[in-house]
């Protein structure tokens, strides 16, 4: 309780917001201010007047909130945090691709370092991929859409519209099976299922729900069902079970952990108030280019 009561002192001393992905830890999770997916949050502490940002989850969601508050210090607890999916694409290979394709407007997820975000022409969330693609389609044929293949898979069915796309995916959606989800209903047979557009369209295809980690939050607290299977990172399970005491809440897979969403408790949060590290910086150029990427985005959420 007392590394608790320090965050807090330190967060009025720093004038600082702090900010919890859905699929940190639960003690992050009840510590923080705020707690969304990652341009949610971004958008949410851009609105504040702190001073200071300290983002619980991993590199890119902290260089989309300092590219959406540049003048703020954003820090980032522990900087080994990344996304593996983030890695598998990067600016140089991205400008390959767009090479081969001049007239292509590009996408990207926002699950992508500044750098990609700023060689794109728009940037997406899961929660609004397919509001995107139809909006974009009325002016353009051809889309890159990095770099989910799994999400792209999943908006290019829904619009019947092929997409020139990268195999990049997530590790941990990926390890999330039909026969998870077969099991889990076994179990408990009157339980929804949701799923992550991240997950492969074996396990889609399986859902009741396909939703980003914002609209399952909402999903659970407006369905009159009463129990649930749960296809993303288990993390969120904390927080859907505090907004919904009186539901059952199962994840699809146990196995579905991404160790860098873990990496960051509350000593690391503690130090980086005490020590104002780890900073995250962003080239004023790359900034500036990514954020048309995301304001193009927010025009169309």
């Amino acid at each position: 309780m007392r590394i608790v009561e320090a965050i807090q002192k330190l967060k009025k001393e720093k004038n600082a917001v702090l900010l919890a992905h859905n699929y940190q830890l639960p003690e992050v999770q009840d510590v923080a201010d705020f707690v969304g997916d990652s341009l949610g949050l971004s958008m949410t502490a851009a609105k504040t007047d702190a001073d200071v940002i300290v983002f619980c989850g991993v590199h890119f969601m902290a260089e989309t909130a300092k590219i959406l508050s540049p003048s703020k210090t954003v820090l980032l607890p522990d900087p080994q945090a990344g996304c593996p999916m983030a890695d598998m694409i990067d600016a140089k290979r991205l400008r390959a691709l767009q090479a081969d394709h001049p007239d292509a407007v590009t996408v990207c997820y926002v699950n992508t370092t500044a750098e990609v975000k700023a060689c794109c022409d728009y940037c997406c969330t899961s929660g609004n991929a397919l509001k995107m693609a139809q909006t974009i389609l009325k002016k353009h044929r051809e889309i890159i859409f990095v770099p989910d293949q799994y999400l792209s898979g999943y908006v290019s069915d829904r619009i019947d519209h092929p997409f020139i796309t990268w195999e990049g995916y997530c590790p941990i959606h990926s390890r999330i099976a039909p026969e998870d989800i077969d099991r889990a209903k076994r179990l408990h047979p009157q339980a929804k299922v949701l799923v992550h557009p991240e997950c492969k369209p074996e396990l889609t295809r399986l859902a009741d729900c396909v939703a980003s980690t914002e609209k399952m939050c909402s999903f659970v607290q407006d369905d009159p069902s009463t129990e649930f299977i749960i296809g993303t990172e288990v993390g969120i399970l904390h927080r859907l079970r505090k907004e919904n005491p009186a539901k059952k809440l199962y994840p699809a897979s146990e196995q579905a952990v991404c160790d860098d969403m873990k990496k960051i408790n509350l000593e690391k949060i503690l130090r980086s108030l005490q020590t104002m590290t780890h900073e995250i910086t962003v080239p004023v150029e790359t900034m500036d280019r990514a954020r048309g990427a995301i304001k193009r985005l927010l025009e169309v959420v």
